[in-house]
């Protein structure tokens, strides 16, 4: 475990005086590699390189993304500031999440591996640093968090327990140093399931006795119908010869034979051959024969077309370059929880999704948005994949060469943002609740950002103008479009573009279907 900092609260130890930067509530992350020496002592350029690497396309992205604020970096970590408790720990789960995927080919010596704390706390705020015990109690929670794993205090705690798609390892009260009271630490798990299952040896272990009495009953009852029940078969088949006048006073009704007496009869009864099978085994087998139909995404068919694509509002946008797309269709409205949880239930898609069934599904990666193309393409035996950016451009625009497909000024009623009008909330509204676009999709701005197939580049530079997916380059990150019910409206503009991480889940991206003719 690396050395663990002391912020400073002031000069030399001393309480700082009133001119030396405003004070502010934050939340605060602090972040630092496990193991650092070691792995400069073993390679100390690649390892500068590599952490570089980090800071460049992982941690500064992040932290911008889930609007914060990098403060510094420290060599071996990292200090970052947040208006927002909820995004402060979002940003973390993030980036340990995709270290994950970064070192999961890396043997086990060579891998970054970060520590990550996450406080709230009121500090003072300057304009190179930050100070106060808000950033030492922070600071102090990364020392004892494990690599590769985010605690949080708590104050944090308190702010986002029913906020955040993720579950919560209580640590108890801890004593750290320099503080006078305890902190009670949590430990932030990113697999929400992991809440409420057994951790403890104990509940292995009755689980594990349950398991094996209900085999103990499974078997017995299997005996029983294999034994058994044919024994009594065959004592009532021989009957008649030890007793006959006993076996008319216990059975009026004739006995039927085992199934191995059947040929020695000269026919099979008419009445049985013509019976209708048991009413039990027709469903099973109508079942097997004609499985319940897949729901498909409604699809609105897109004429091909040029158009302008980009804009000069954002350097990611740019340069504006002509772009002529061919004809396709796309999903009316994003894809829905339940038709989400259908591929789900086909052990198709990775997880069950929460929420209304005509909400646009949510915290899907764009590896999750595959598996649900690959399901209705299998399924269909049709051409299910995810737009292009510029099919999906094309088509929020419709036709259009406007700020925003209805003009240049916000309307409300237009679309799902955070100041977009009466319809925000803290959760996308359900698709289709915004007036569609001339193309007469709905929700191509706002409600949830929705994944395309291309792979993210910073800008249009080189970009193919055939409108063509742009899969060349580094993938780890793909590009989202239309921004979300959290963002403000500059999200919603048909030219927004952002892009993250491939294999990372975050509760705002959703995403529709395309399909070529």
């Amino acid at each position: 475990m690396g050395e663990i900092r002391n912020f400073r609260s002031g000069n030399n130890g001393e309480p700082p005086s009133r001119g030396v930067g405003p004070r502010r509530l934050a939340a605060i992350i602090v972040g630092d590699i496990a193991s650092y020496s070691r792995l400069m002592q073993a390679d100390e350029e690649g390892t500068h390189v590599r952490v570089k690497r980090i800071e460049r396309d992982l941690i500064r992205p992040s932290i911008i993304e889930h609007h914060g604020s990098l403060v510094k970096t420290t060599g071996d970590g990292f200090i970052a500031i947040f208006d927002s408790p909820v995004e402060a720990v979002r940003c973390s789960i993030v980036i340990q999440q995709n270290l994950i995927g970064r070192n999961a080919s890396l043997p086990r010596d060579t891998r970054i591996e970060y520590r990550i704390g996450v406080n709230l706390g009121d500090v003072i705020v300057e304009s190179d640093d930050i100070y106060g015990d808000g950033v030492n109690i922070a600071s102090r929670i990364e020392g004892i968090a494990e690599p590769g794993q985010v605690y949080i205090s708590g104050a944090i705690y308190e702010q986002i327990k029913h906020k955040v798609v993720c579950g919560y390892e209580s640590l108890g009260d801890r004593k750290v140093k320099n503080i006078t009271d305890p902190v009670r630490v949590y430990r932030v798990l990113a697999d929400a399931d992991a809440v409420g299952k057994p951790k403890g040896r104990r509940e292995n272990i009755l689980i594990f006795l349950l398991s094996l009495t209900l085999l103990v009953i499974a078997t017995g009852v299997l005996w029983y119908l294999l034994t058994q029940a044919p024994g009594k078969v065959s004592e009532q088949a021989a009957l008649p010869t030890a007793s006959p006048s006993a076996s008319s006073a216990a059975s009026p009704s004739p006995q039927p034979l085992p199934r191995e007496a059947a040929p020695q009869t000269p026919q099979p009864s008419p009445s049985l051959a013509s019976s209708p099978p048991s009413p039990a085994a027709a469903p099973s087998q109508s079942a097997s024969q004609s499985p319940p139909p897949v729901r498909e995404p409604e699809m609105v068919a897109i004429r091909g077309g040029s158009f302008a694509m980009g804009s000069n509002d954002d350097p990611t946008e740019r340069p504006v370059h002509q772009v002529t797309v061919k004809p396709f269709s796309i999903g009316k409205y994003p894809v829905t929880v339940q038709e989400w949880n259908e591929c789900a239930a086909a052990k198709a898609c990775g997880f069950t999704a929460v929420g209304k069934d005509d909400a646009p599904v949510s915290n899907v990666s764009w590896t999750d948005a595959q598996q649900y193309a690959a399901y209705l393409a299998q399924a269909t035996k049709k051409t299910y994949r995810l737009p292009s950016e510029a099919e999906w451009e094309y088509a929020a625009r419709g036709g259009t060469q406007t700020k925003y497909w209805w003009g240049d000024k916000l309307q409300p009623g237009m679309a799902g943002c955070k100041d977009c009008g009466d319809l925000a909330a803290e959760q996308p509204a359900k698709v289709g609740s915004f007036r569609p676009n001339p193309f007469g999709l709905h929700d191509m701005g706002g409600g949830v950002d929705q994944w395309v197939e291309d792979c993210w580049h910073k800008t249009y530079q080189g970009a193919p103008g055939d409108g063509s997916a742009w899969s060349s380059g580094d993938c780890s990150a793909h590009v989202l479009r239309s921004g979300s019910w959290k963002n403000d409206s500059r999200y919603v503009r048909p030219s927004n573009r952002d892009g993250y991480d491939t294999n990372v889940r975050y509760p705002t991206h959703g995403f529709r279907m395309a399909l070529s003719p």
